[in-house]
């Protein structure tokens, strides 16, 4: 299975910087993998909605800068449908099997996502109702990763 993950921002925390390399390192004795971390944008303190929202389109075009056409995409999203890791292992495996491209997971920033990466993702992936920092959210993503078959 080839699988991407593309993230918004680097990991400057050791703890999750630490945890994530080894988790990699796990998934790639099984699975062709690739972490693009693309940049992430700085937020004014008293940034309005139009500001934020300019934001989250560069950063979204950042990211479908990496996405290739036959690519199905995961994009991990506070209202997307909730599934159990055995489901998301089964959609995975039955994805990859249908599609030419890489299965590809999307992480956005502190803001979100933009709405042209949720309009372009095939999935929308919720892991919870909850809002968490984003860089947990790489090392919950890649621990769910890690139990794939």
């Amino acid at each position: 299975m080839k699988i991407k993950l593309i993230a918004v921002g680097n990991v400057k925390e050791a703890y999750y910087r630490n945890q994530i390399e080894a988790t990699i390192k796990q998934i790639k004795r099984r699975h062709v993998f690739s972490l693009i971390e693309v940049k992430d944008e700085s937020i004014p303190k008293n940034a309005g909605s139009a500001q934020e929202e300019k934001i989250r389109e560069i950063e979204g075009k950042r990211i479908l800068g990496n996405i290739k056409h036959d690519d199905y995409v995961y994009a991990l999203c506070i209202d997307g449908l909730m599934l159990t890791t055995k489901q998301l292992n089964r959609h995975m495996t039955e994805q990859s099997r249908q599609t030419d491209g890489d299965l590809v997971f999307v992480i956005g920033g502190s803001l979100g996502l933009s709405e042209m990466v949720a309009r372009r993702a095939n999935y929308k992936l919720s892991f919870s109702k909850l809002t968490f920092p984003h860089q947990l959210m790489r090392v919950m993503l890649l621990e769910q990763l890690e139990t794939l078959s």
